[in-house]
């Protein structure tokens, strides 16, 4: 059986709000092992919550691996909220692929936030062994982009 957290309404409404006051796209609010995630696509919007239940679920899975990936020594994080670019145009060769060595100050992807598109730069050098974001993905202040080894 799966328990359901109940949805605080007032909460909704207001990030809601949030979206509309600061042109995001997306709001993601969470407390312990539950979080609602707002997000607006084409005119509309879509509420989503989760709340783990007492078995494993994608979501926990999915929260662990990050953790996994956060702790690694090789992580590049991105610096800001925003949505990441793999190339620097459309249609253009990605900046990296796994399995490339890369050398310290390498661009590695963009960082879109207000319209600014903001380098990524390689911290070290080193060989590219994951990339955990995909072309115009939106990220989060520390989302692990990419591992390197």
């Amino acid at each position: 059986m799966t328990r359901k957290h109940p949805v605080d309404e007032e909460l909704i409404k207001r990030l809601s709000e949030l979206l509309d006051e600061n042109g995001l796209t997306e709001l993601e609010y969470g407390e312990g092992k539950w979080h609602v995630r707002v997000s607006r696509a084409s005119g509309g919007s879509a509420v989503h919550v989760a709340a783990p239940t007492s078995g494993a679920t994608d979501a926990t899975s999915a929260n662990n691996a990050d953790e996994a990936s956060a702790s690694h020594p090789g992580a590049v994080t991105s610096p800001m909220v925003g949505t990441a670019y793999s190339a620097p145009e459309p249609g253009a060769p990605a900046f990296i692929k796994v399995g490339d060595t890369i050398s310290e100050g390498q661009t590695l992807m963009l960082v879109e936030a207000m319209k600014t598109m903001n380098p990524i730069r390689a911290p070290r050098a080193g060989l590219v062994v994951q990339i955990l974001v995909g072309n115009a993905a939106p990220v989060e202040y520390g989302e692990v982009l990419l591992i390197l080894e």
